[in-house]
């Protein structure tokens, strides 16, 4: 559309960082209710940050639009920016994430947005008030954006490449909507709660219960094929003999937890060649009961006894490993190093021991020695079928490459996990047939149009609830393969994908299905289960399989998207685990979704060299696909709306301060190649957990989010000198802004600013077809990246603005010499050239002068009865280090208390510590760095205690419209 009037979007100006990056990384330890639980998926957006980001884009600014909306004052705009912040702030809160009051809120000002905008550009094509216009998420993957633009009253569609990110963003936006106020349809289980939702069955809350009520019918078919490989374990007098601490329990059949095994091989030693030898890392079963596995050599074989002792032994701790490469023979001594264990499990296949049971307690978990018998009986299961479909990502292997003889994804299960999940599979089948047969006789309608075809009927309903049972199957899968590890601390069986990608266990936990534990049927049908009941009710949003290289459909469409990070994360490799599975329950529900034997591969947009002749040609298959990728939203979407795309931002660990991550350059440079202007970066921390930060980790934001808007075909050329001197004009505005010096928002934290300011400097650089160099040829993004980064590191130095001569000196020489002293010809020397002395300094009382040395003195040592309002000399720098001083010993009361004396110092002391945090980061200078940061993030809450004392300054001169 030409001459489109876009009004600035709220995410294009400012954003309430602290309280986004706070509730985000709360989030990660929510486990009743939240999406995430009901399948895995690797690097899944927050739903606060999704939810943030999507009414920030949605709305327009207050106060950058008053060319476009005139007749408000500073103030105005300002106060009408912090209602929106307030709104975020309550958008952010999972115990909010439904709260209808909330969201009404939220929807209204993202229709006024609209309807404004729809007004200045005379209601023509496209500008209807009355029909927001749709979302797209072209890489969709665990689905929390369009989740989150659906719960925002936006119509929403997800595709992605990955059939197994297709489904479960179908489960969440899509499926579960369908049958929205559901009276739910399967016989209720006496082992459940009848009255969980007492009777109300309104939004998707019916269809939750009727995923638990055929949760538990799926777990009764399975008991009754699988329940004899799953028996209880009666604890015997001889057990007790054995293992005392049992009497309590003697003659009871207790439910097995688990059953934890040892790998095995035949021992290098020829003396021994015929025995099994254990591979453990540990022998430790519980260190709260300080409980633990005594291997014993009894009668031509290796026996294991559980023990439970006053403290657990040395070698429990370690197991029969001796090093980071080998294990060492029981018998003889004899080092078992990885190569042979490697070349063995390749030829032959590792065996596997019977090395403790793990049962429910009176009290706890119970620890039992095992038998022959429950080994036997577990290794007599065969399966149905077998999983050989070659397993040729990043599973089981370490840095040498070595698989340990998994080469197919049945070699990850145990022949009883086998033959159990197989068994499952089918009855997914078997189980729709039943449902159907209820939800006819229930009144659902006899339609047999297909759940992929749009049905709504009963035979809809049946493919509908198998999806969710089928995603609960996947959780059992995760929780129940020979690579899931016993948590001797938390006493509970831990999933294999403890990171991205499964790592090689030893020793391993097989857990009990049937069980009421962690790794149960029970279990993963309640983690699928609970957050449908969550979901938002409205219907007329999709997912669907798509290649984002050649997907059309955004046209006039918002976008937020989440693509791939460079070479990150293979999800395709990683996700093959969970679609071998899928594939088996899923395939005749979706047949086009599930065509392929695995998942698709040619076209992930990540850099794999293997997948390429070599690295420069993996780099540029990345490159040309994510700028054809981008370059598709950027011709499409609508004009009104940016687009935001968020980046795993990871920088570089070079001490070197130029040093760029090459990752970031890269998605950066096919951005801009995309045709897209630059115009905001945020920084997202959603790991984090408080505010200081650790220098020595360089603990950045887990993803930057981009705004982009298309850059038009009027866009010329600029040179260098050119690009630096609009660097140097424009950049310090929006440097203001993220600091505080505009708004009523907390301001941005030092420690993310130098990502957020990339943005307003990007806007500049990526304007432009090009920025040319002296030489004629075009700046590359890195450049523009460095020169950006000096721009702002000129503005936060004191030597830009008019501080006093005093604090330019301090600045100068903490740069030089930290706390530590320097000689005093040096520092006569630098505070005449900065127009003060030292006796000047010393005076003012911020250094210490004496036996030919100067030293700048630390906020502890400063004066606790100190107040401007009396002093005569007050440089910013010793203002800004009693703030210090005060905030530390006496909290942000105190410090507020203490800027109420001096309101017209405000604005420089927020600087001035900006400035310094960044000459610590970049000397590594962790505490000093925490101070600082420290202040820059109480500084709303201080300012605001301030204003409760009463001063005489203004508002703006802190930094704070109230």
């Amino acid at each position: 559309m030409a001459d489109i009037k876009a009004p600035k979007k709220l995410i294009e100006v400012s954003l309430p960082l602290d309280e986004i990056n706070e509730s985000s990384a709360k989030e990660k330890s929510i486990r009743v209710g939240h999406p995430s639980t009901t399948h895995l998926w690797w690097s899944r957006k927050p739903l606060a940050t999704s939810k943030a980001v999507l009414f920030a884009q949605l709305v327009n600014d207050p106060g950058r639009n008053r060319g476009s909306f005139p007749g408000k004052t500073r103030q105005q705009a300002d106060l009408e920016r912090e209602k929106l912040f307030e709104i975020i702030r309550d958008l952010v809160k999972w115990e909010k994430c439904n709260d209808e009051d909330v969201l009404a809120r939220a929807r209204n000002e993202i229709q006024k947005s609209w309807a404004e905008t729809c007004e200045l550009n005379n209601f023509k094509d496209g500008f209807n008030p009355n029909r927001l216009p749709s979302l797209i998420d072209p890489f969709c993957g665990g689905g929390s954006i369009p989740l989150e633009a659906q719960r925002l009253g936006i119509s929403a569609e997800g595709t992605d490449l990955n059939p197994v990110a297709v489904i479960l963003t179908k489960s969440l936006i899509e499926i579960a909507s369908k049958f929205t106020d559901h009276v739910p349809v399967g016989r209720s289980l006496e082992s459940h709660e009848q009255k969980k939702f007492l009777e109300d069955w309104s939004g998707t809350r019916g269809f939750a219960e009727d995923v638990t009520r055929y949760g538990g019918i799926f777990k009764e078919l399975a008991y009754e094929k699988l329940g004899h490989l799953y028996p209880k374990v009666k604890v015997t007098k001889e057990m007790v003999s054995e293992q005392p601490e049992l009497k309590n329990h003697e003659g009871e059949e207790l439910e097995v937890i688990c059953w934890l095994w040892a790998r095995t091989i035949k021992s290098p030693n020829p003396a021994y060649q015929n025995w099994e030898i254990p591979l453990t890392t540990k022998w430790v079963l519980s260190k709260k009961q300080k409980t633990w596995i005594e291997p014993h050599i009894d009668k031509g074989e290796i026996t294991y006894k559980v023990k439970k002792g006053d403290k657990v032994p040395a070698k429990a701790e370690s197991g029969t490993k001796i090093s980071q490469g080998a294990f060492e023979c029981l018998l003889s001594g004899t080092p078992i190093k990885y190569e042979y264990i490697d070349k063995v499990a390749e030829s032959e296949g590792l065996g596997s021991k019977l090395i403790a049971v793990v049962a429910k307690g009176k009290k706890g978990r119970i620890y039992i020695s095992p038998s022959k018998d429950m080994e036997n009986l577990a290794k007599s299961a065969t399966p149905p079928w077998t999983l050989d479909v070659p397993c040729r990502g990043t599973f089981a292997s370490n840095a040498q490459g070595r698989r340990y003889g998994f080469n197919v994804f049945g070699d990850y299960f145990t022949s009883r996990q086998m033959t159990a999940l197989s068994v499952m599979c089918d009855l997914v089948l078997e189980l729709k047939d039943i449902i159907t047969k209820d939800a006819l006789e229930k009144g659902l309608s006899k339609d047999d149009t297909p759940l992929d075809q749009g049905g709504s009927g009963a035979l809809a309903f049946a493919q509908a609830i198998s999806v969710y049972i089928s995603l609960a199957l996947d959780r059992l899968a995760m929780s129940g393969n020979s690579l899931c590890r016993w948590n001797a601390v938390g006493e509970k069986v831990q999933h294999s994908f403890g990171q991205q990608g499964i790592a090689m266990i030893w020793e391993y936990a097989e857990a009990n299905f049937f069980s009421s534990a962690t790794g149960s049927i029970d279990a993963a049908i309640k983690l699928v289960a609970d957050p449908l009941a969550l979901l938002p009710a409205s219907t007329g949003s999709t997912a669907r399989q798509s290649d984002a290289i050649s997907t059309e459909g955004y046209k006039d469409k918002i976008v937020s998207t989440d693509p791939p990070y460079y070479d990150n994360v293979l999800y395709s490799d990683l996700s093959d685990f969970f679609y071998v599975w899928m594939r088996k329950t899923l395939r005749s529900i979706y047949p086009s979704i599930f065509s392929t034997i695995t998942t698709p591969k040619n076209n992930e947009l990540v850099v794999v060299p293997s997948r390429h002749e070599n690295q420069e040609d993996a780099d540029n298959f990345f490159m040309t696909g994510m700028e054809r990728a981008l370059r598709n939203l950027c011709g499409e979407t609508h004009p009104a709306y940016p687009v935001t795309i968020y980046y795993a931002f990871k920088q570089s660990e070079s001490k070197k301060a130029d040093a760029i991550s090459k990752g970031w350059e890269v998605f950066l440079e096919a951005v801009v190649r995309a045709g897209f202007v630059i115009t905001g970066t945020w920084p997202m921390r959603t790991e984090m957990k408080t505010r200081q930060v650790a220098m020595d980790s360089n603990a950045l934001a887990s993803s930057l989010v981009l705004v982009c808007r298309p850059r038009g075909d009027k866009a010329g050329t600029i040179s260098r000198r050119d690009f630096q001197k609009e660097l140097r004009q424009f950049l310090p505005e929006s440097l203001e802004i993220m600091i505080g010096g505009e708004t009523g928002q907390s301001p941005v934290a030092p420690v993310d600013l130098a990502q957020a300011a990339i943005g307003p400097g990007m806007e500049i650089f990526s304007k432009y077809e090009s920025v040319l160099n002296q030489d004629g040829s075009s700046m590359s993004v890195h450049d523009a990246l460095i020169l950006i980064n000096r721009a702002i590191s000129e503005y936060l130095s004191p030597e830009s603005e008019s501080f006093d001569a005093d604090t330019q000196f301090c600045s100068s020489w903490f740069d030089q010499y930290g706390w530590g002293a320097g000689s005093f010809g040096e520092a006569d020397t630098l505070s005449r050239a900065k127009g003060t002395s030292v006796d000047g300094v010393r005076e003012a009382g911020v250094v210490e002068s004496g036996g030919g040395k100067v030293r700048l003195l630390k906020w502890a040592e400063y004066k606790a009865d100190w107040d401007p309002t009396t002093d005569n000399r007050t440089p910013v720098w010793e203002a800004c280090h009693q703030m210090i001083r005060s905030l530390n010993n006496q909290g942000e009361s105190a410090a507020g208390a203490l800027l109420a004396k001096m309101p017209e110092k405000g604005e420089s002391i927020r600087q001035l510590a900006y400035h310094l945090y960044t000459l610590c980061e970049r000397k590594k200078w962790a505490e000093e760095a925490r101070a600082y940061n420290e202040l820059i993030g109480s500084w709303h809450a201080i300012v605001a205690a301030s204003h409760e004392v009463g001063h005489s300054g203004s508002q703006t001169e802190l930094g704070l419209d109230l």
